[in-house]
């Protein structure tokens, strides 16, 4: 029989590579006030849905962090999982951190740390071993976030995106410009490129602000090119939000790229954000704004 406080629960698993910054990821949902365990075993779920019995719908945020320190990780989890969805009616969302073997080799190196799959071998061998093992769990995760180019401090920031919102009813639309001398974000659902637009950068007094400034944010709207590309951009996404909402999808990252991420991205980025705040839960970030055009 469900329950009917464990319905309104939300429920992160954190897992993915050793030493791809699970301890980072626990300690951000911590601050965001999820009730966090380290390490659980799989075949504890069942005590742990006696405990959130206990907390009488207390607890409504928590975070389980399960990796291959429990060797009955892979004969269970995916059963007890399932366990917690179907009869107790917890809804539930996999993080999966990964990193390249080259950044794990050397944060193994670093920290003087032994892989739990090669105590006595190389790193390199252990993860070339646990990437097998988590290949199918990988398939299913919900959001996975690769650590390489991250440090500490931006994979805080990027998780506390994320999940600051988890209690909110509905979908939140990111609205991310950034430039593509920069990459592409990883983490980007949508991306629509601008840079068939105008470029402010090459008119003297406009280069050195930036989209958000009222000169450059009239300057790249008044072409004609930028108004029908607007027009067809709100008909694509006033189409494809509302079903990405019914798909049950509850982050959505749509990037606009420029060149460098300072002036027609940031000001395409404020005009979406402006267009849809009232219909959707929206947020607007500019990665790149500050490192220039």
């Amino acid at each position: 029989m469900a329950m009917k406080a464990n319905r309104e629960l939300n429920l992160v698993v954190i897992t993915g590579m050793s030493g791809a910054g699970k301890t980072v990821a626990v300690q951000s949902l911590e601050d965001l006030g999820f009730f966090c365990i380290d390490n659980l075993p799989p075949i504890l779920l069942p005590k742990f849905v006696e405990l959130l019995e206990q907390s009488e719908g207390k607890l409504r945020k928590v975070a389980l962090v399960i990796d291959l320190r429990g060797r009955e990780f892979f004969s269970s989890l995916f059963d007890s999982l399932e366990m917690l969805e179907k009869i107790h009616g917890i809804h539930y969302r996999i993080l999966f951190l990964d990193a390249d073997d080259q950044t794990l080799v050397r944060r193994y190196k670093e920290t003087r740390r032994r892989h739990p799959l090669s105590p006595d071998g190389t790193p390199l061998y252990g993860i070339a071993q646990e990437r097998k093992l988590l290949d199918e769990l990988k398939g299913r995760a919900h959001q996975i976030i690769n650590t390489s180019a991250l440090k500490p401090s931006q994979l805080k920031e990027k998780i506390m995106a994320h999940y600051s919102q988890i209690d909110q009813v509905g979908m939140t639309v990111n609205f991310m410009s950034f430039g593509f001398k920069h990459g592409i974000p990883i983490d980007a659902d949508l991306v629509f490129d601008v840079r068939f637009l105008p470029n402010p950068h090459y008119v003297d007094s406009l280069r050195p602000h930036t989209g958000k400034d009222h000169d450059v944010y009239d300057y790249v709207h008044k072409w004609s090119e930028t108004k029908q590309f607007l027009l067809k951009l709100e008909d694509l996404l006033s189409f494809l939000l509302p079903n990405y909402h019914k798909e049950g999808k509850s982050h959505l990252v749509i990037g606009i790229g420029c060149t460098g991420g300072k002036h027609r991205s940031v000001a395409i980025a404020e005009h979406l954000y402006r267009l849809f705040k009232e219909k959707e839960h929206c947020r607007v970030i500019h990665r790149d704004i500050e490192k220039g055009g």
